[in-house]
């Protein structure tokens, strides 16, 4: 406990602090827009580095350094996959989402599928909603693995009271100041990992000897190739699934409400140029992390399943207490960042896309700001019970949560604001089928070969294309909407 003391400083402060933004955060006005979308009021920096903090998560500082330090270089092609589908979520969706979804007054991705194609039925908002509560539950519970994991390593304390220390002050601001709060965090974490992934390789790289590197890969047979070990037409396969991670990005509600609360879309211009510089130097000091740790731990220390922690290792190993407490506080920050938002978007379309939709259809604003919050409480025990299970991965939970929302979302975000003539039909059999197949394909065991994200967007974009040229889409209103979308877009 003496030892340890500094570390416990810097992490209280820092969760303090997150709760007092929390209160801060809190909308005097009480609407439901305010508490979702904070308005669509938020500026250019706030929302690149929200949207980024959100996105990466505890897999930035623990996944991708983990699997490089167990498997080598080999594993790049993940974070080249997401850094071109980060670049391509800002470039080709952002602008054309926030203005389609102010045009049709939609809070959620469910509720813009529903409006942009005129579904009364509400058959689109309840499976989008089922979909997203499924992967979104299981998408939290990677982040409370990964803060169990985190304050185990630091500070001994059992596993189980980490995840539900954790998951409580991450509910107390998001339950006090919703999206306001949760961006205004996020922004701060932002910066909080960006100066970890900045530091921590900077020292490592002056206690490695010359060659170390080199030497320590070739005796535990660690590749510092970025060509996986198959030869040939596997090799090729092999690329093409780590890389298909970037198809992810068309379909993750938490990522694609950012762009929807910006206050104009004139201003994604600067977002976007702010989020890749960030995401370009994160991801790629996140790796060098992984190559400095092989010969700094090269028995190796850690074994597969606890490769996750090298980052907290390393930090505790090369640092005093106060900076790796203020260091590690940006692991806490990473995970918080992407479970806040998660919860903020799976709550926001069970109020507005069930609850509002089907159950009270009259529900007040101060009823359903109520019923948001209720379901953020929720979700949050749903989700810790998944994470009560020290044996997982944050890697194989993430990857199958981010599979299903691109599986199930992307092809039918990014058809919708690329074909005009898009229909309900195909939304509705697109995400079906996208959904179908990648839980097939997930299932059955071809995901280690291939990415079942891969197949299913395919499937999804194929069937949204060949179902709405069966049905063809006849509502003039529906049409223009689609023009007038692109003559906003066009004005200077």
């Amino acid at each position: 406990m003496s030892e340890n003391y500094p570390l416990y400083i810097m992490f209280a402060l820092y969760l303090l602090m997150m709760i007092i933004i929390g209160f801060l955060s809190i909308e005097k006005k009480g609407s439901v827009g305010g508490y979702v979308l904070g308005g669509r009021s938020m500026g250019s920096l706030i929302t690149a580095l929200s949207a980024q903090a959100s996105d990466m998560s505890g897999w930035l500082l623990m996944g991708l350094p983990g699997v490089v330090y167990i498997s080598g270089l080999c594993n790049v092609w993940v974070a080249i996959g997401l850094f071109v589908g980060t670049a391509l979520n800002w470039l080709l969706v952002s602008k054309r989402l926030r203005i389609y979804t102010e045009l049709t007054s939609s809070l959620t991705i469910s509720s813009y599928f529903s409006n942009r194609f005129g579904d009364k039925s509400g058959v689109l908002r309840i499976i989008a909603t089922f979909i997203t509560l499924t992967f979104f539950t299981i998408y939290a519970g990677s982040g409370l693995v990964a803060a169990g994991k985190l304050f185990d390593s630091m500070f001994n304390i059992d596993y189980t009271v980490a995840v539900l220390l954790g998951a409580g002050v991450i509910l107390v601001y998001t339950l006090l100041g919703g999206y306001q709060a949760v961006c205004k965090t996020d922004l701060i974490q932002g910066w909080f990992m960006f100066f970890a992934l900045l530091i921590v390789p900077a020292v490592a790289y002056f206690y490695i000897p010359d060659d170390a590197i080199t030497q320590i890969c070739a005796k535990r047979e660690v590749s510092l190739s970025i060509f996986p070990k198959e030869c040939g037409f596997m090799g090729v396969i092999s690329i093409l699934s780590m890389s298909a991670w970037g198809f992810g990005y068309f379909g993750q509600p938490h990522i694609l409400t950012r762009f929807m609360s910006i206050s104009s879309h004139r201003e994604l211009t600067k977002s976007t140029q702010v989020a890749l510089v960030w995401v370009a130097i994160s991801l790629g000091m996140a790796i060098l992390i992984g190559v400095l740790s092989i010969p700094l731990y090269n028995d190796p220390v850690l074994s597969a399943q606890n490769s996750e922690k090298v980052f907290i290792k390393m930090t505790m190993d090369l640092f005093n207490p106060w900076l790796s407490g203020l260091i590690l506080a940006a692991v806490l920050a990473a995970i918080m960042s992407t479970i806040d938002s998660q919860l903020l978007a799976s709550s926001s379309t069970l109020a507005q896309d069930f609850y509002a939709f089907i159950i009270r259809k009259n529900a007040t604003e101060k009823e359903l700001l109520l019923v948001n919050r209720l379901f953020v409480a929720s979700i949050t025990i749903v989700a810790c019970v998944l994470a009560l299970n020290p044996n997982e991965t944050i890697f194989s939970l993430v990857t199958f949560a981010w599979g299903g929302f691109g599986a199930a979302f992307g092809p039918v975000v990014l058809m919708s604001l690329y074909y005009r003539k898009m229909t309900f039909q195909g939304a509705l059999w697109g995400m079906v089928a996208g959904t179908v197949v990648m839980l097939f394909w997930y299932f059955i065991g071809w995901g280690k070969y291939l990415y079942e994200i891969m197949p299913a967007f395919i499937v999804g974009v194929i069937t949204i294309y060949l179902v709405s040229k069966a049905f063809p889409q006849k509502n003039e209103k529906i049409l223009q909407q689609f023009d007038t979308m692109k003559e906003i877009l066009n004005q200077k």
